[in-house]
């Protein structure tokens, strides 16, 4: 039976589903029967689990902030509507798992950033009407991400959300806006007095960065603001044209970037204008250079904050500090050092050592060829680096993999030895395939042990197929083509396919195992699929540049996480498809699960004898693989592990003669084998004196 949890998760997703259907909006009166339609027997199970201190109906009303704050539901005049994001999130997650996840990733994102949007709220407020603001200038000034806010304004609708657009003056594309919110968003713009020609409302009513940056100033809450998430950051100096400036920063208290180019921008200036300057500014470099350079002064612009910290390496030696100001464009010597913030060092007498001192994974990213890096990731990390004491509470950011129970091993009749021998193999490197026959359970045993690993947790587990067209844009990250705001054409984005959405998860908390699967993972083309992600199959600690992210500039070098376990399954009778490379097999653990090898052997003997049944059907499976001459084509006793085969005389038979018999037909095509006379039952039966089928 569902726990309540269970049922709310069903519940939330039910209710997108039901909304999906009516665009114009439901009030929760009407969307619960239709809700309890698609869920018999909801309250009933509900009821089973405790004292009745709240319903569904009432779960379903306080659990949807995590689908308001993502943006795929929002709330008005006691209807509740579907947004375009929801729609799109409904495609993408297509069962209760996935949609679980997203949307707790979605609020998570919220309750991490909660100052940030409160911030973004009250700005959004003071626009004045018949006036808009850019979303990436907003976003800048607040420290968002820039589709996240334009999300939890669909969500939210505070007061003035309509007022927030592209830099161009159009609706967002990251709105994914359809004809309905297209609609209703510019008819409230038209009430502001900004009428929009071709789409795009007029740029001389758009308040620019700098006037936002003043409003931020001007705001004492949000100036005071101090539950501000602390972000870290790493700005390189050691060879800055060839000179090493980090003697200079400790002494002066500052950090910079060389923008000899680069015209004076203000703080907070959107991505947008960075980037029109940088194109005109630095015409002369390669887009690549440009796209880098862009990240960067974006960062040390926009995304940097007074308070963050700061961290630089001489070689070995490590310093760390706390941002004490903005941004300035000042002169320096051939212009290696003109644009600056102040930083308060922390041990510029008593660096850390970059070997001894720093975690693997800081260390990993410290060696990309980036000059301004994200370290937002590590910031607790960090932190205790720079303030050590009894007093500060350890952070536990290691995953520990739980011994494998005696309840697991029944529940996949299994010898408990065998199964910790599968965690311990992952404890020793954490990606395993298990290979063998059809029918032989692998599939299986891979989603229960996942469960198990992650504790329960359907969110922290994933399940993928490969196939010969799957690629790396599916499977990790790539371009793909989405709707324009308006409607009329079509553009392209990069989305992350599920290993990303996975590593970002299990990002969020590192001390949870999260398991992908992958079935029949050799059916792909693996070299195609995983890419420069097959290095860090063997150095989780090293980091690598990716094919997308890194090509836009962005600054982000890319790891493994430790708390990642890859599982495998790999069918060996399929001859039509390659087997894996030596790379891949040094970067797996390989465990054979064969019908005539433990554990596998024992499996339909356990199954039959838990239910009371004859042991009639294992001794002809044996019997079967026995005639079959090929290791890799004997069959599994999944195919005879299903109880409707023996509520009648007629089903174990019918198994044997559609599914068993097909199979090994295949097999002998061509080379004259009568499979029926070799392989039939009734000769099976006479080898083995059974003169019957197994018995109900």
């Amino acid at each position: 039976m569902a726990s309540r949890m269970e049922l709310t998760r069903q519940i939330l997703f039910m209710a997108t589903q039901v909304l999906a259907e009516h665009p114009d909006g439901l009030p929760v009166s009407e969307m619960w029967p239709l809700i309890k339609k698609r869920l018999p027997g909801v309250d009933e199970q509900w009821n089973a689990g405790g004292a009745e201190s709240n319903t569904p109906e009432l779960a379903l009303q306080w659990k949807s902030g995590g689908l308001v704050k993502s943006g795929w539901v929002t709330k008005a005049h006691r209807r509740w509507y579907l947004t375009p994001l929801g729609r799109i999130a409904l495609k993408r997650h297509s069962d209760v798992s996935s949609f679980t996840a997203g949307s707790h990733a979605g609020y998570h994102y919220w309750e991490q950033n909660k100052a940030g949007f409160e911030a973004a709220k009250r700005l959004a407020e003071a626009v004045p009407e018949g006036s808009w603001v850019a979303a990436g200038d907003l976003a800048s000034q607040t420290g968002l991400e820039a589709a996240k806010l334009v999300g939890w304004l669909q969500g939210e609708r505070p007061e003035g959300w309509h007022r927030v657009l592209d830099a161009d003056g159009g609706l967002p594309d990251d709105a994914h806006a359809d004809e309905r919110l297209r609609k209703e968003w510019q008819g409230l713009l038209t009430e502001d007095g900004l009428e929009a020609l071709l789409g795009m409302v007029p740029q001389d009513r758009r308040i620019s960065a700098a006037d936002l940056h003043q409003l931020v100033i001007d705001d004492p809450v949000i100036d005071d603001e101090p539950e501000r998430p602390r972000r870290a950051w790493l700005v390189r100096g050691s060879n800055v044209h060839g000179v090493n400036l980090v003697g200079d920063w400790l002494a002066e208290g500052y950090c910079s970037l060389p923008a000899s180019k680069l015209r004076e921008l203000p703080p907070g200036a959107a991505q947008e204008t960075i980037q029109a300057a940088v194109d005109v500014d630095y015409a002369h470099g390669s887009y690549n250079d440009r796209l880098k350079k862009t990240a960067e002064f974006h960062a040390f612009l926009s995304r940097m904050r007074e308070g963050d910290l700061v961290l630089s390496n001489d070689g070995g030696k490590v310093y760390l500090g706390h941002l004490k100001g903005g941004p300035a464009f000042r002169a320096s010597v051939s212009n290696r050092a003109n644009l600056q913030r102040p930083v308060r060092w922390l041990n510029p007498k008593a660096p850390l050592d970059f070997a001894d001192d720093l975690p693997d994974e800081i260390a990993a990213k410290l060696a990309t060829q980036h000059d301004v890096l994200d370290l937002t990731e590590f910031v607790e990390e960090l932190e205790r680096l720079i303030e050590p004491g009894p007093s500060r509470p350890p952070v536990t950011r290691e995953m520990v993999l739980p011994d494998a129970g005696a309840e697991l091993a029944d529940e996949l009749l299994v010898d408990q030895d065998w199964l910790q021998e599968c965690v311990e193999l992952l404890r020793d490197r954490p990606q395993m395939i298990f290979y063998g026959p059809p029918g032989t359970g692998k599939t299986y045993i891979a989603q229960h042990l996942a469960q198990f690993l992650a504790g329960g947790k359907p969110e922290n587990v994933k399940l993928v197929q490969f196939h010969p067209a799957y690629s790396y844009e599916d499977f990790f990250e790539g371009f793909r083509p989405v709707q324009t705001a308006d409607g009329q054409g079509v553009t392209f984005k990069p989305l992350p396919g599920p290993l990303l959405r996975l590593v970002d998860a299990a990002r969020q908390h590192p001390e949870e195992p999260h398991v992908l699967i992958i079935d029949e993972i050799n059916r792909g083309n693996l070299a195609k699929i995983f890419g420069e992600l097959y290095f860090l199959l063997e150095y989780r600690d090293k980091a690598v540049d990716l094919l997308y992210s890194s090509a836009e500039g962005t600054g982000q070098a890319f790891t493994l996480p430790k708390n990642l376990i890859i599982l495998g399954t790999m069918n060996t009778a399929d001859r039509s498809i390659a087997l894996v490379d030596a790379a891949m097999r040094r970067r797996f653990a390989f465990v054979e699960l064969h019908p005539e090898e433990t554990p596998t052997r024992e499996v339909l003997g356990r199954w039959l004898a838990g239910r009371e049944l004859p042991a009639d059907a294992a001794h002809l499976l044996a019997e079967l693989n026995a005639r079959i001459e090929d290791r890799d084509f004997k069959i599994g006793p999944s195919y005879l592990m299903r109880a409707g085969i023996y509520q009648d005389a007629k089903g174990f038979e019918r198994v044997w003669r559609t599914q068993i018999l097909p199979l090994l037909e295949e097999h002998h095509y061509g080379d004259g084998v009568e499979v029926s006379k070799r392989y039939g039952l009734p000769q099976l039966r006479q080898r083995l004196g059974l003169d019957q089928e197994p018995t109900p």
